[in-house]
Order: structure tokens, then C-alpha cells, then sequence
């Protein structure tokens, strides 16, 4: 058990059988009455925020997590298989951890993993990645005051909104937090 002294943003906590990761803290010391600690917490599996104030002193059990490099292999029924860099041993996450991260995952991409006792927290993507549109209509100009956007498909089956010049086989920087079009990527 650890106290309120050792918490640090980036720690992550367990709190009634959930793991909530530190975003923000603060020890705070009021003129009259005890201090206290003040936290910001991010639940590691659903994203969920929420604060929560500690007395100062108070034991909190914190949770060791992993956080290491993998590389995408490839999607088997019921998961995705991933390689340790650094050992070579193959991991099999489960569809629900992986999440909307399926959505920009290409082959022997690079990836990382948080790992607590064993078990896969969550997928970590790069900020953007460059996928290739496989099919989008054609882009057709009409009377507007602005860009307009076209529905495309990329490589990995998700659909993301492009300005109308768009064609099939052009390479896309694509946002993984939020799936949006972020530019063209000229070879």
C-alpha cells in the first residue's frame, strides 16, 4: 500500500477492483484544516474522467503497468495477434480491448500495450498513420461556397470523410483518435 505522497500523473490506481490512471494532481494545504490531495483520474479501459479528493496521508493501491512496443500481425476470429519487440513472443488481444483501434491497424504496424499482471489494458496507435483509399465515388463539382466532402474507404474497411479530388489508390494521413482526414500523402 502506498499513500496519497506517492501519487504522480501518469500512476495508475486501483480503485475498487477498476483501474483509473492519474491525469492531473494536486497537494493542496488550506489555512484551516488538514490538507488534502485533489486528482483528476482517467479509467485505463473505458476513458471515463473523473476527480476525486484524498486525504492527505491515506493509503491508495497503486498498480504497476507496462507499457511496451508491439507490432500488429494479423486479426484472427475472436482477437488480434500482436509480437513483443523485443522478445519475439506472440500476444492474442481480445476484439473489446483493441476497440476503434481495429479501424487504423495495418500489418506489422508498431503499436503499444499497456499490460498489467499479463493482461492487455488497452492499444496505443501512433497519432496519425497513412492508410490508401480502396474505393471512393467520384468527386463531382457543383455549385458551393465551400470544400465539399465525399464518404471514402481505406484499406482497413473504415470509412472516412475527403475533399471531393480525392481518387481510389491515394495515400491519406488519417487522425486515430478521431478518424479524421488529415492530409495527402505524396510517395
Amino acid at each position: 500500500m502506498a499513500s496519497t505522497a506517492d501519487i504522480k500523473n501518469g500512476v495508475v490506481l486501483n480503485i475498487d477492483g477498476q483501474l483509473w490512471s492519474v491525469i492531473e494532481f494536486q497537494h493542496v494545504k488550506p489555512g484551516k484544516g488538514g490538507a488534502f490531495v485533489r486528482t483528476k483520474l482517467k479509467n485505463v479501459v473505458t476513458g471515463k474522467v473523473v476527480d476525486r479528493t484524498y486525504n492527505a496521508g491515506a493509503k491508495v493501491d497503486i498498480e504497476n503497468v507496462d507499457r511496451r512496443d508491439f507490432t500488429y500481425l494479423y486479426s484472427d476470429g475472436d482477437g488480434f495477434v500482436f509480437m513483443d519487440s523485443t522478445d519475439y513472443d506472440q500476444v492474442t488481444v481480445p476484439a473489446p480491448v483493441v476497440g476503434d483501434a481495429k479501424n487504423f491497424m495495418l500489418e506489422n504496424q508498431a503499436v503499444t500495450i499497456a499490460l498489467n499482471n499479463g493482461n492487455p489494458l488497452y492499444v496505443d496507435l501512433p497519432a496519425s498513420v497513412v492508410l490508401e483509399i480502396t474505393y471512393t465515388e467520384p468527386g463531382l463539382q457543383g455549385d458551393r461556397s465551400t470544400g465539399g466532402t465525399k464518404p471514402a474507404t481505406v484499406e482497413t474497411g473504415y470509412e472516412i470523410q475527403v475533399p471531393l479530388f480525392l481518387e481510389t489508390g491515394t495515400k491519406v494521413k488519417v487522425d486515430t483518435r478521431t478518424g479524421d482526414y488529415l492530409g495527402r500523402v505524396n510517395d
